[in-house]
């Protein structure tokens, strides 16, 4: 008996018709899941009350070597009839991408069948249209995996929390981002370094671009934030900076002053809108992202009722991935076909997502001046006169024989458009030699 029968047999008192899925993608994740079902598919039936039944799988190389059993398990070749076959309930898609993932998951929902994936770029392009799809045909598009895969996050947000008002979303939503910079604090050496030696190590992806550029977090928080503030469901309108200009020394001089450089993902309601960012920030060494290093991810959560929740977890790999699209597939399970449709998740009058001139932040700034008197204070007036107020500041003195001292200041928070004006002029200033380094401070959450 294969496992996949083994798994059909449902005990006394659950369902007996299996849940039939078919798979589009035998990668890192569409392998994990094909383990994963094998190993825990009886725990999977026990919990949902119906047994999961993997039917069927596409790939692009059918003859590849590949180290798990496929045994007992159809291999389609082409994904389109896969996706078209009428004895299935459900299609996985874990092809990544836009296309062919695109056409493949229309097509499944356009044909009565669920959809679970974990394309958190199909998602952020194409998420509203598919999810609309997915009502209109009485299906449902799950993608807990798309996001922070080994953390229940994408449940929390639509279940665990549907009775809050959230008022915040703060994340470390990227390993790779996250191995890198805790890389540089811990070694001490520069962006470049670090990340030939994680590329040779296997913790970035073959083309990194995405991750270390912010687009790879930027669609996740479009996906969280359209979950929790009703925002349609796109990315174009996240403020999305990366990690590549980020200096080892300034990670240094953070240490130094107590707080840590993170890459965070911001989803923050304010009386005039949501801000919607991801780029680099420093934080307090006792805030709770501050000590999430490697490659995991955290994503600190604020309710109206239900106050901070703060989860930690790997994001991604074969078995958290795989974890986060069988916990769909038991939900599945449990709720099909006794109802629970697809509920829209964009509100009909969404919040207005502010501009990055508007969003609210401390900062840090490093300047390199002359070592003579009054530079301090005429620093000190560009950044009042800009409505700025400095809440610490620090002089690092020239190293013997040179003639330039470092200052370090930490302001209050401000609005974006006051730091900018401040730097158009700090920038002209002749005593300044080089440029002005900012980055923005995290002071709460």
């Amino acid at each position: 008996m294969s496992p996949q029968e083994a798994r059909a047999r449902a005990a006394p008192g659950t369902a007996t018709v299996p849940l039939r899925v078919g798979l589009l993608g035998l990668g890192t994740v569409g392998g994990g899941v094909v383990e994963l079902l094998h190993r825990n598919g009886e725990l999977l039936l026990r919990r949902s009350g119906r047994p999961v039944q993997l039917v069927c799988v596409s790939a692009r190389d059918a003859t590849k070597p590949r180290a798990l059993s496929l045994d007992g398990l159809e291999f389609v070749p082409e994904a389109r009839r896969l996706v078209e076959r009428p004895d299935l309930d459900v299609v996985l898609e874990l092809i990544g991408g836009l296309e062919p993932a695109e056409t493949l998951v229309r097509a499944a929902l356009a044909s009565g069948k669920h959809v679970v994936t974990a394309n958190k770029a199909l998602l952020a392009a194409r998420g509203g249209e598919l999810l609309a799809l997915a009502r209109q045909n009485g299906v449902r598009l799950a993608f807990e995996a798309a996001v922070c895969g080994g953390m229940p996050l994408i449940k929390l947000l639509r279940e665990g929390l549907a009775g809050n008002r959230l008022e915040s979303i703060i994340g470390i939503v990227n390993g790779t981002c996250n191995y890198i910079l805790s890389a540089m604090e811990e070694q001490g050496t520069d962006f470049a370094e670090v990340l030939k030696a994680a590329r040779a190590q296997g913790y970035t992806e073959a083309d990194p671009t995405a991750d270390i550029q912010g687009l790879d977090a930027a669609q996740k928080l479009a996906v969280l934030a359209t979950l929790g503030f009703g925002l349609p469901l796109r990315d174009d309108k996240v403020h999305t900076e990366g990690i590549a200009e980020v200096e080892s020394v300034d990670l240094r001089y953070a240490r130094e002053l107590g707080y840590r450089l993170r890459h965070l993902a911001i989803a923050r309601r304010r009386p005039e809108g949501i801000e919607l960012r991801t780029h680099p920030a420093l934080l307090p060494e006792q805030h709770p992202l501050a000590d999430t290093h490697g490659a995991m991810n955290a994503v600190l959560l604020r309710g109206d009722a239900a106050g901070p929740i703060l989860l930690r977890g790997a994001g991604a790999g074969a078995s958290p991935t795989a974890s986060a699209v069988l916990a769909d597939l038991g939900d599945l399970a449990a709720t099909v076909p006794h109802g629970h449709p697809e509920a829209p998740l964009d509100a009909t009058d969404p919040p207005r997502v502010l501009t990055a001139t508007e969003t609210l932040s401390a900062y840090y700034l490093r300047m390199q001046v002359e070592d003579r008197p009054g530079v301090l204070a005429g620093i000190s007036g560009i950044l009042s006169e800009a409505g700025i107020s400095i809440e610490a500041v620090s002089q690092k003195e020239p190293l013997q024989g040179e003639r330039h001292a470092t200052i370090l200041f930490i302001t209050r928070e401000v609005p974006e458009q006051h730091m900018d004006a401040a730097r158009a002029r700090l920038v002209k200033l002749p005593i300044l030699h080089g440029a002005v380094t900012w980055l923005r401070l995290l002071h709460t959450d």
